[in-house]
C-alpha cells in the first residue's frame, strides 16, 4: 500500500482511521472507497500489525501506567481493587498486553472503561470480559457496540459485537468510580470525535485520559458517521485545558502517550487555527479539492501532518464540518 511502513504501527498506535495514508503526493486525497479499493483491508492490516508489535509500558505515578502499541493509549491503574484498563486494544495484541500488565503487578483485570466505541479501543473488550472485567462506557458506546454501525470516511461496516463485549455499566453525563484507593471520574463531552467519548480523570494522581478528542503531534480524525465535527473536537479541547493544570500528566488517544498542558494547548491552537481558515475559504464558494489545494494547513503540517491523517485528508475533514 502506498505510503505504508510498519514502523508507523508501533510507533505511534494505529487506528483504523487511516484509509487517508493511501492518498499520493499528486491526488492529494482520495475518496473512501479509491483508498479502500488501493488499501485493502484497514481492519486486517491493523490485526496483523497488533500481532507482532510490542508493547511500551510508561509508568506514570499513584500505580497508573500507560501501555503504547496496541490501537489507542491504555491506562492502567493496579491495585488490591483488581486492575482497572482504559481502553482495551485490539484483540490481537492480547498476549503483549497481558504480559505488560503482569509486570505492573499480579492483580486481575476488574475494570474496563472504554473511551468511545471505536474498534481500535474496544476490540479487546471480549477478550477482557472473559478475563473478569466490568465494562463501563458511555451509553452511546453501549448503542454503537450493539448495532451495526458504518464509518464512511473508513468506508467499512462493522457488525454489532458479541454481548461480552458491550458495556453493561453505562451513563449519561458523568459517572464517578472508586477503586484502588482513586477517585476516577467519567465526564460525557458530547460529540467530538464521535458521539460517545469521554475524558477518564484519576483525581489524586492528577491525571487526564482524554481518549481520541487528543491526538498528540498528529492530525486527529473526526467520524461524523457517528456524530463527531470539528466544532466539538475543539470544545473537548478547550475542556480538557480548563481540566489540566501545569502539574497534570494529560494521556492523549494517539500519538506520544505521555503529554502535558503546553503540548495540549499547542493541539487546540492547530485546531482553531485551521478550522478559520478552511471556513474562510468554504465562505469564498472553494470546493473541497479548491480548498486542499489551497493548503490551509502548511504552517503546521511539519508537526502534525506526518503520519497516517494527512494533510489533505484532515482539510477533508475540516471542511465537512465548517
Amino acid at each position: 500500500m502506498s505510503g505504508f511502513r510498519h514502523a508507523n504501527f508501533s510507533r505511534r498506535g494505529f487506528c483504523l482511521c487511516c484509509l487517508a495514508l493511501a492518498g499520493s503526493a499528486t491526488a492529494g486525497w482520495l475518496t473512501p472507497a479509491k483508498a479502500w479499493a488501493e488499501a485493502g483491508s484497514i481492519v486486517d492490516l491493523i490485526r496483523d500489525s497488533a500481532a507482532k508489535t510490542p508493547i511500551a509500558v510508561h509508568r506514570l505515578r499513584n500505580s497508573i501506567a500507560v501501555l503504547e502499541g496496541s490501537g489507542g493509549n491504555i491506562a492502567v491503574l493496579t491495585g488490591t481493587d483488581g486492575k482497572v484498563f482504559v481502553d482495551a486494544g485490539i484483540t490481537a495484541s492480547r498476549p503483549r498486553i497481558l504480559e505488560a500488565a503482569s509486570s505492573l503487578g499480579s492483580e486481575p483485570i476488574r475494570t474496563l472503561i472504554n473511551t468511545h466505541w471505536h474498534f481500535d479501543h474496544a476490540d479487546g473488550n471480549s477478550w477482557m470480559n472473559a478475563e473478569g472485567a466490568a465494562i463501563v462506557a458511555h451509553e452511546n458506546t453501549h448503542k454503537h457496540l450493539l448495532a451495526t454501525q458504518r464509518v464512511e470516511d473508513w468506508n467499512f461496516d462493522f457488525p454489532p459485537s458479541p454481548l461480552a463485549a458491550v458495556p453493561t455499566e453505562v451513563f449519561s453525563s458523568e459517572k464517578t468510580l472508586t477503586l484502588n484507593r482513586t477517585t476516577i471520574r467519567l465526564r460525557h463531552y458530547g460529540p467530538a470525535h464521535t458521539d460517545s467519548d469521554i475524558s477518564v480523570t484519576f483525581s489524586e494522581a492528577d491525571i487526564l485520559h482524554c481518549g481520541d478528542t487528543y491526538w498528540n503531534g498528529i492530525y486527529p480524525f473526526i467520524d461524523y458517521s457517528t456524530g463527531g465535527n470539528i466544532d466539538g473536537m475543539i470544545r473537548a479541547a478547550e475542556r480538557n485545558l480548563v481540566e489540566a493544570t501545569d502539574r497534570t500528566i494529560v494521556i492523549p488517544g494517539h500519538g506520544k502517550p505521555v503529554s502535558n498542558k503546553a503540548e495540549l494547548t499547542s493541539y487546540r491552537d492547530m485546531l482553531v487555527a485551521i478550522r478559520e481558515k478552511v471556513a474562510v475559504l468554504k465562505r469564498q464558494g472553494r470546493s473541497l479539492q479548491e480548498t486542499v489545494a489551497a493548503k490551509p494547513t502548511a504552517e503546521f503540517d511539519a508537526k502534525w501532518g506526518q503520519f497516517v491523517i494527512t494533510p489533505a485528508f484532515f482539510t477533508k475533514l475540516v471542511y465537512e464540518g465548517v
